[in-house]
């Protein structure tokens, strides 16, 4: 019974604010202005302004970064031109996955992280512990090969 009467009541409710939206929207068009009759055709002429001694900002430099940039700023999360260790570690989670064989997740992160440090110690020639963007473009990925379409 009362799922009945809660029903009715919703029904009811629903209804009534259907109401007063047509009503309001018949009010809204009922205000508008008239249509504008078509008059003559305006003139296609380009306003203008009076712009001696006037003179805009410059507009900003944009440069455009190649694909190495690009990876070397993926990697910069505090974006002072420098890649750390910790940096360079925390893109590695995919990796962790791949290497924990048996999904258990018994994998501690010094014995997953030994492939990614190597890699950094590698990377790092001069040894100051940062990574230089030339230094960086060593640690790229080889590119992967399309196969040939067998059409």
């Amino acid at each position: 019974m009362n799922r009945l009467l809660l029903g009715a009541l919703g029904l009811l409710a629903f209804a009534a604010v259907g109401l007063f939206w047509w009503q309001g929207r018949a009010e809204v068009e009922r205000g508008a202005p008239p249509p504008v009759a078509p008059g003559p055709p305006k003139s296609d002429a380009l306003p203008l302004a009076d712009a001696k001694g006037l003179k805009g900002p410059a507009p900003p430099a944009a440069t455009e970064l190649d694909q190495e940039q690009q990876r070397f700023a993926r990697y910069d999360r505090n974006r002072d031109w420098k890649i750390s260790r910790n940096e360079m570690l925390s893109t590695r989670a995919d990796a962790f996955r791949k290497l924990d064989k048996d999904g258990n997740n018994l994998l501690t992160f010094e014995e997953w992280a030994v492939a990614t440090v190597d890699r950094f110690d590698k990377a790092d020639a001069n040894r100051d512990g940062w990574l230089s963007e030339k230094e960086f473009a060593t640690t790229r990925p080889p590119p992967v090969r399309k196969p040939k379409c067998k059409c």
